[in-house]
């Protein structure tokens, strides 16, 4: 008996050694080759390979602050279309402080030099204030850092009047969608502000229609058909404007104050430009 045991011990001994002999001997699971080659695991390769996720949004929805791309154009193209007669000459009185005919400040009549309001679609055009979009059920509402201007577009199927006694600087504005495509038309603008910074004019006869579409999560894009018979012998098509959305940024308060602007004007602006005060 004694020996009966003595070999099952000897036995389950050399059992033991043995099966440790093969698993030592036993190769490593195979990685995927390219886990390997940059020596990083399947958990890890698997992980940096992931697609980054696109945020879902709702092309519908335009809210948010948004600001400007930057752009070589600060009109809405560089295809100015040919001036009629009484264009031309509205142009020719306008004296921007930049472009091809760009004089001293303190010389030009740049509207927006006596805090008139910049109008539109000249708003739109600067390169470093941004906009917010707020949209109501009845209403899309644009909010302008600069001189903190509120441009109201209706939604609520109306159209747009036909016995406004005053014109309005950002002009009557009335949206609907077409598809994913907002589409904004604005009638009865006043016709003392400027289209851009460059003087191009217009007349209280324009007539502006914007088609907003929203790409994709952060990208927003516009592109608009100014009509204006009175100044222009065909309809001014601009470049498409594109605007990245900036969920942290939060318009600061920008207000031009007459007082404040004329005391710039003697300031700094006249002096800089070598005109005396009377």
């Amino acid at each position: 008996m004694k020996n009966h045991l003595t070999a099952i011990t000897i036995g389950l001994v050399l059992l033991s050694a043995f099966s440790f002999h093969l698993s030592g001997q036993t190769p490593p699971r195979p990685q995927a080759p390219e886990a390997v080659k940059k020596g990083r695991s399947d958990n890890e390769a698997s992980t940096k390979e992931q697609a980054p996720v696109t945020p879902r949004f709702d092309p519908h929805d335009l809210s948010g602050v948004w600001v400007l791309q930057r752009q070589k154009i600060f009109t809405l193209s560089s295809d100015t279309p040919p001036m009629t007669a009484w264009g031309q000459a509205k142009f020719n009185e306008t004296k921007p402080g930049y472009g091809r005919r760009a004089i001293p400040p303190a010389f030009g009549n740049d509207p927006i030099g006596n805090c008139d309001p910049s109008g539109y679609p000249r708003i739109m055009f600067d390169p470093v204030r941004p906009m917010e979009i707020i949209q109501l059920p009845n209403r899309v509402v644009q909010h302008f850092q600069y001189h903190e201007v509120w441009r109201t577009i209706w939604t609520d199927g109306r159209a747009a009047p036909k016995d406004l006694v005053l014109p309005l600087w950002n002009g009557y504005s009335v949206g609907r969608w077409e598809g994913n495509t907002f589409v904004v038309a604005s009638t009865d603008f006043d016709d003392r502000s400027w289209l851009d910074h460059f003087g191009d004019p217009h007349s209280d006869e324009m007539r502006l229609e914007e088609r907003f579409r929203r790409v994709d999560y952060t990208t927003l894009q516009l592109t608009m058909t100014l009509t204006d018979p009175k100044t222009y012998t065909q309809p001014w098509v601009s470049e498409v404007k594109t605007w990245k959305l900036n969920p942290k940024l939060e318009l600061e308060q920008e207000i031009c104050v007459p007082s404040e602007e004329q005391a710039f004007n003697k300031r700094q602006r006249d002096v800089a430009g070598g005109k005396t005060s009377p």
